[in-house]
């Protein structure tokens, strides 16, 4: 189940993983990385987010969507 955007936590994120489906795997792995960074700089806007917590702090996974995909690329 995905989480809200919480500001609390993301002042303590230490940590982001994105979580790719397998029709976007077979993007360029330089393509990944800046949708990747662009994806987390508006991680509020996700539809999909979760934290985990670490024993620093928390990981933020963004699990990728189509919905993502449009909005970052438009």
């Amino acid at each position: 189940m995905p989480d809200t955007f919480d500001p609390y936590r993301e002042a303590l994120v230490m940590e982001t993983e994105t979580v790719w489906p397998e029709e976007y795997l077979a993007w360029p792995a330089v393509d990944r990385a800046a949708f990747a960074q662009r994806l987390h700089a508006t991680a509020a806007d996700a539809a999909h987010l979760e934290y985990v917590r670490s024993h620093t702090g928390f990981v933020r996974k963004i699990y990728v969507t189509p919905w993502d995909i449009e909005r970052i690329s438009s």
